[in-house]
């Protein structure tokens, strides 16, 4: 990923760029409230997928009560999707990803990750994993707490 940086006046930067493609997907949830984290990977993007996720997600401390903000793609709106009891979807208006904390962080990593080049995608990973698990708690925290929705969230919680 080509990104912007600073420079001397007059200095043009140069960086290496790769023509490869590879992917993977990173599934994750960040907790406002105490800077938890549960990240998972998988090789795909479907309601099956989420349907999997949510169940990972909820054996992570299974007695906490978790609120996951989703936006409206696909794979999020299947009507035969089996929620786990202590998981509560918060939808997000269309076409508005800055609501969701989440993106907060994805877009801390990819500030990161600009103008970096890696030989294969397991490389890549490695990076993006370090990255990842090396976000303390408190770091997490400070980019995804909002207080509106720590007012929302209680509010759930307190139904």
């Amino acid at each position: 990923m080509v990104g912007y940086c600073l420079s001397a006046i007059g200095v043009r930067p140069k960086v290496n760029y790769q023509h490869k493609f590879a992917n993977t997907y990173l599934w994750g949830s960040y907790s406002p409230i105490n800077g938890d984290c549960f990240v998972w990977e998988i090789n795909g993007v479907d309601s099956h997928i989420f349907e999997m996720y949510l169940k990972e997600f909820s054996k992570q401390n299974p007695r906490e009560f978790k609120i996951v903000v989703i936006d409206n793609a696909g794979f999020h709106a299947s009507q035969n999707l089996e929620i786990p009891e202590n998981i509560y979807l918060l939808r997000i208006p269309p076409y508005s990803p800055e609501l969701n904390p989440c993106e907060q962080i994805w877009q801390y990593i990819k500030q990161r990750f600009k103008n970096k080049q890696f030989e294969n995608i397991e490389l890549l990973k490695k990076w993006l994993y370090q990255m990842v698990y090396d976000m303390d708690a408190n770091l997490s925290k400070s980019i995804v707490s909002n207080h509106h929705y720590n007012d929302i969230f209680n509010k759930i919680i307190l139904k």
